[in-house]
């Protein structure tokens, strides 16, 4: 055999030591890997907490927590029952900042779901469609009149109904589905005595506030409305602000001059300002006007007025279109090209 062959033969050898030292050193490692994985999985991570009242450590989720400030737990009820008083003050005091968090936080503006635009803050320039459950600005409403030269839903393409009765059993239909906005609708009726219906202001209350709960914010304020108007109620201005601040969570901006008006009364006019601001940045043109006489008579500072205006002027801009615009013109004129918009548009 040939020196080539040998150095051939030679070479092979050492590789084959090589790859199967690697194998070996990949199987080694890969085991103290999967080793350590198993250790580690092994190890149960325990959240633990001290009880406020009595010092004793448990894990957190077998504790009880505060309902209120949701920052102390105790290891059961009977030491959450003594710990009350002492931490009462605090409580309260968190509590309120919590609650305040949340009613301060400002949100976008809905949207109409076909342009997709902030929502009109007037209700008269935005329909509820009791075939498909959908609220629609007035735009919409119109474009789809002239695009089409029907009278049908702008989101579903479905016809009116052709009767009191047949509006009504299609709000029910959607009543059973818990569309929010058709308990809104209904309660609306009732209120009203509309659609054929019998004025019933205890049946309407309900509805609105099953609306509310829901997540249609309207509810909440209709509710809000009634006991700060004494409509049917003794006024009641707590259980106003009540359900006011819950609209106002629930995202409705326009409630918000509504709660501004109700602590300007209270005297707490720091917290009327604020309402009113986030408001007006929304684009609700009577907190803005309310924001302007507070700059003037040094409630409100010159940056915040400034950095309101703009927001509102900006919103404003957003809320715009074309086909609002002459829905808003022929609602205020009965004037139109077109026929059909006329009693379409109402």
């Amino acid at each position: 055999m040939s020196t080539t062959d040998d150095n051939n033969d030679q070479r092979g050898g050492d590789s084959e030591e090589i790859t199967s030292s690697k194998k070996e050193c990949i199987s080694f490692e890969q085991n103290n890997v999967d080793a350590v994985t198993e250790d580690i999985n092994s190890m149960a991570v325990v959240d633990t907490s001290t009880c406020a009242n009595c010092g004793k450590e448990s894990s957190s989720n077998n504790m009880n927590t505060c309902n209120k400030c949701k920052e102390v737990k105790y290891c059961n009820a009977a030491c959450k029952k003594k710990h009350r008083k002492k931490h009462k003050k605090k409580c309260e005091r968190r509590a309120a900042e919590l609650h305040d968090e949340q009613l301060f936080k400002e949100v976008e503006p809905e949207e109409c779901p076909i342009c997709m635009l902030p929502m009109p803050f007037e209700a008269d320039q935005t329909s509820f469609k009791s075939c498909c459950g959908r609220r629609i600005c007035n735009g919409c409403i119109y474009a789809m009149l002239i695009s089409s030269g029907k009278d049908i839903c702008a989101f579903c393409r479905t016809p009116p109904p052709s009767s009191n009765e047949e509006e009504i059993k299609r709000t029910k239909t959607l009543i059973d589905k818990r569309n929010a906005e058709a308990f809104l609708s209904l309660a609306g009726y009732y209120d009203q005595g509309r659609r054929g219906l019998p004025r019933d202001h205890q049946k309407a209350n309900e509805l609105n506030l099953k609306a509310g709960e829901l997540g249609c914010a309207d509810g909440y304020y209709n509710l809000g409305f009634i006991y700060d108007q004494g409509r049917g109620v003794e006024v009641d201005e707590k259980k106003a602000k009540h359900f006011y601040e819950l609209a106002a969570m629930n995202g409705l901006l326009k409630v918000r001059y509504s709660l501004g008006a109700l602590e300007w009364r209270g005297g707490n006019i720091d917290r009327a300002y604020r309402h009113l601001i986030i408001a007006a940045r929304a684009g609700h043109k009577l907190s803005l006007d309310t924001v302007k006489v507070g700059f003037r008579n040094g409630d409100v500072t010159k940056d915040e007025y400034a950095n309101t205006l703009r927001a509102y002027q900006k919103q404003q801009d957003e809320m715009k279109s074309d086909e609002r615009d002459k829905a808003e013109h022929l609602k205020r004129t009965g004037e139109s090209d077109n026929n059909m918009l006329q009693y379409v548009v109402r």
